[in-house]
């Protein structure tokens, strides 16, 4: 092969994106040390997005800030800057990591990240895209909001940032702040979740558990976050509670969308637009891709399917490595996936097998360069 590329989701529970590349890379330099080996690991919005965009793309830098956490307290954090387009991660200031032993979904903000977004822009960046995942919050980007100009009020006029425990109190949203800060930017949200602002699969509902909500804090949050969608309704003309992706990130999504003028977007989407996929594939022979486990729903607008539609486009072959093979992926073959490798060696629990999956990823690859050769 004269090129590859290497463009693998991480296995969940084994493996990072990271070490997945350069396992594949060593294998495919050691084998086939002629091949010139493109790796991208990808990213779905959360905790490390930025990072692997600094690894990927040589014309990355890293940005560095100072902006607040998640209960306000002084940080530093840092975003990608890629040209005009800054990469921004919000789990770097709104983060599950970040209050682990005092989650509190009813205190925590996202002002943070509006900071960060803020910083980017008065720095030049007229592009900003936004990674949604792995937040501590439920603020529906109140505090983001904030942060860019947003002024929210109460029904005596005071002027407030609105937490989860608060957004019921908000009577007026004024946009105009905003609107000054961001005109000419262009703001996108990393989103691969479908749920709704509120109700059993809203924000609260789904993820209000993972951040410290008991049954009782769940009911009010929702109630927040429906009233909110009423405010946002009424305030700005927005029906945005059943819209897919709002409840992203503790509704951040719909916070995206109605104080950033902000878009959703799938995660691999945006990943390959951003690193100019199409023009990559190019003299591209092969690519190689994977996740933890391919099944029906990696055919659903996921990393794998995103891949291989447009590798098809240009008759480029792509090889599917992953942990393990669930039922309904004949659609694979449709879309674009020329093969489709297990990692497993022999048949074993996880729980054994997910201590071996470096060596087993090394032998799996060994094996599918060696067919690659032996068949030229």
């Amino acid at each position: 092969m004269k090129k590859c590329i290497v463009i693998p989701d991480s296995f969940k529970g084994t493996l990072s994106a990271f070490e997945i590349c350069e396992i594949e890379k060593q294998a495919i330099q050691t084998l086939d040390p002629g091949c010139e080996v493109a790796a991208v690991p990808v990213a779905d919005g959360g905790e490390g997005t930025v990072d692997c965009f600094l690894y990927a793309l040589k014309d990355c830098r890293k940005v560095e800030v100072d902006t607040t956490g998640p209960y306000g307290k002084a940080q530093k954090a840092y975003y990608a800057q890629l040209g005009d387009t800054a990469i921004i991660e919000m789990a770097m200031c709104a983060g599950l990591p970040q209050v682990e032993g005092r989650q509190n979904p009813e205190k925590t903000t996202t002002y943070g990240v509006g900071t960060v977004m803020k910083k980017a822009v008065e720095a030049g960046c007229k592009k900003l895209v936004v990674g949604l995942g792995g937040s501590c919050t439920t603020d529906c980007g109140a505090g983001m909001g904030a942060a860019l100009g947003v002024v929210f009020r109460d029904k005596e006029g005071k002027e407030f940032v609105p937490t989860g425990e608060t957004l019921g109190q908000v009577a007026a949203i004024d946009l105009s702040g905003a609107k000054a800060l961001l005109e000419g930017v262009e703001v996108t949200a990393m989103c691969d979740v479908e749920n709704p602002m509120y109700g059993p699969k809203g924000a609260a509902h789904v993820f209000g558990p993972q951040k410290g909500a008991d049954k009782a804090m769940v009911r009010r949050l929702d109630e927040g976050v429906k009233q909110m969608a009423e405010t946002i309704r009424s305030q700005l003309g927005l029906d945005l509670d059943q819209v897919p992706g709002t409840g992203a990130a503790g509704a951040m999504g719909a916070g995206i969308i109605a104080f950033a003028g902000g878009r959703l977007q799938s995660g691999i989407s945006t990943v390959l637009d951003l690193i100019g996929f199409e023009k990559m594939l190019e003299g591209t022979d092969l690519v190689f891709t994977g996740e933890g486990r391919i099944d029906s729903q990696s055919l659903d607008g996921k990393v794998i399917s995103g891949i291989a539609q447009r590798a098809k486009k240009q008759n480029v072959p792509v090889v599917c490595v992953v942990g393990s093979v669930g039922d309904g992926i004949e659609g694979a073959y449709d879309m674009g996936v020329s093969a489709i490798f297990s990692i497993n060696q022999k048949a074993e629990a996880f729980e054994t097998a997910r201590y071996k999956s470096a060596q087993n990823l090394k032998a799996t690859m060994e094996n599918i360069l060696r067919l690659i050769k032996a068949s030229r």
